[in-house]
């Protein structure tokens, strides 16, 4: 799925979108130990998480992750948003509980 079809979910709120991101979401990880996703995650994810810090940023490059959401209405750090624009990452976030929006997203890919 294209991450222009993911940003027009009602539930999401785009924090930041790179210019030409053509990359295909293939498939979803949740999970806020940054150890478990890295061994776990896999490459075109939209990863959902808790954690707002600037390390997200990294573990998505090594798991190849295109896009961040991060849930309950939290916020990304400045550092971590400036990050994402560097490595291309998009990111998200939703007032939904981590795991009411991971329940959107699966259905969200299984149906495209």
């Amino acid at each position: 799925m294209k991450i222009e079809k993911i940003a027009q979910c009602d539930f999401l709120e785009t924090v930041f979108i790179p210019e030409n991101f053509d990359s295909e979401i293939l498939i979803g990880h949740t999970g806020d130990l940054l150890s478990e996703v890295m061994r776990n995650c896999q490459e075109n994810s939209i990863w959902v998480t808790h954690q707002s810090h600037q390390n997200i940023i990294a573990v998505s490059e090594v798991t190849g992750a295109k896009a961040i959401v991060i849930a309950e209405n939290l916020n990304f750090n400045a550092d971590t948003v400036e990050s994402a624009k560097d490595a291309s990452i998009a990111l998200f976030k939703t007032k939904l509980s981590a795991f009411e929006c991971c329940g959107k997203l699966y259905n969200l890919l299984k149906n495209d």
